[in-house]
């Protein structure tokens, strides 16, 4: 994973194009609810502006489908992002064209240019060899910080590095590959793996990856009532992805023949609505079956208190998804614990998706957390053991 690096570079008076990830939440009346991704990036655009280069940024907005929607623009960011700088943060009304190209060329030392949503024009997502050497055009140098991006292969992520002679990591894309190329391949023992979600198909090749590496393998979420009913126990009504059943029994007899410790919930939080209206209750998850009618909404107090206990002798811990329906207040309570527990450790915690990283700032604790992802799709793919395109095409050292 040793990647060329924006540290690695010559910046001053060069018009550096940086592919960052702006794609925050926006209100009906165009404000940013959440600017946790643009923050994130502050550091990188810091040390470009103190030696002198000249920004260009370059991000997509929601999914505008290759269409212009107004809803979608990335002018709102720009205005913010020159409040947090406390500079001003020039802004294109396109990313290509000869408006965009004379903005660039206009750029003095220290001078930022962000271009409007990428993704107004189709031939982002499709890595066209026009649009990415336009883009290119506007820059003398390549740097990538939006690590939430690098699985996809589109033009300003991958087309358009072929353009340039580097193509550098910007200081965010530098601390994911660290925090997570270490937890692959030298992760300091003890480590643990924490995982939730809905669906198994979201995290199987995961699973699979994760299984010989980790001291201890916990789930938690809907995806464990698959395992359950793959170990033949009563899930109820709970949500169950039955086409995986025998996907999830095989994950299983690997773990009986190579002892891996894999564990799943002893007793569960119950209910017969998923809104948190009615009652819920706990119930052991084998003297007690679930019963039908009853869907698992959250781990119960045996599970939290097992799970805690192993992520209390860890020094690595991996969290990726939430326990139950974190979302309602009433089925909080085991994704809350989890966010507790990895905040009480003294080791390197990594949390990725979310509602993982929702917990985390309810809880209060995102503070104590050694490396929060950016890109919960990009984070899973990394973890998967697959190569993530924007990473790959990135200058090797």
């Amino acid at each position: 994973m040793s990647k060329l690096s924006i540290r690695d570079i010559e910046l001053r008076g060069k018009r550096v194009f940086v592919r960052v990830d702006f794609n925050v939440p926006l209100n009906e009346n165009g404000e940013i609810t959440d600017d946790t991704r643009i923050r994130q990036t502050l550091p990188t655009l810091a040390y470009a502006l103190e030696r002198g280069a000249r920004l260009i940024l370059a991000s997509h907005l929601g999914r505008p489908k290759g269409k212009r929607n107004p809803k979608m623009s990335l002018s709102p960011v720009a205005i913010h992002l020159s409040n947090l700088v406390k500079h001003p943060v020039v802004f294109a009304a396109d990313c290509i064209g000869s408006d965009a190209e004379g903005q660039a060329l206009g750029l003095r030392d220290s001078e930022i240019l962000l271009l409007e949503n990428l993704r107004f024009h189709p031939e982002e997502e499709a890595n066209d060899e026009n649009f990415s050497r336009e883009l290119a055009r506007l820059a003398d140098c390549y740097v990538n910080d939006a690590f939430g991006t690098a699985h996809r292969a589109h033009s300003s992520t991958v087309g358009m590095t072929k353009y340039f002679t580097q193509a550098a990591a910007g200081l965010l894309m530098e601390k994911e590959l660290k925090y997570l190329a270490k937890t692959i391949s030298k992760p300091e023992k003890p480590f643990v793996a924490l995982l939730g979600g809905a669906k198994v198909s979201d995290k199987i090749e995961v699973i699979e990856n994760l299984l010989p590496l980790v001291d201890s393998l916990l789930i938690g979420g809907a995806m464990a009532y698959t395992f359950l009913r793959a170990k033949g126990l009563s899930t109820g009504s709970s949500l169950v992805e039955v086409d995986k059943v025998d996907i999830a029994k095989k994950v299983l007899a690997a773990v009986e023949k190579n002892r891996y410790r894999l564990l799943l919930p002893v007793d569960h939080l119950i209910s017969q609505k998923l809104d948190g209206s009615v009652p819920s209750r706990i119930v052991d998850g084998t003297s007690t079956p679930i019963p039908q009618g009853y869907m698992g909404v959250d781990i119960g107090p045996k599970t939290i208190e097992l799970y805690q206990s192993e992520i209390a002798k860890a020094k690595t811990v991996v969290w990726n998804g939430p326990m139950g329906i974190f979302e309602v207040e009433p089925f909080a309570k085991g994704t809350l614990a989890m966010a507790q527990a990895l905040a009480s450790i003294h080791g390197t915690t990594i949390v990725g998706g979310g509602d993982s990283v929702a917990a985390l700032a309810r809880s209060g604790v995102e503070s104590k957390i050694s490396h929060v992802c950016t890109g919960g799709g990009a984070s899973l793919e990394f973890l998967r053991g697959k190569k993530l395109p924007g990473i790959e095409v990135l200058t090797n050292i």
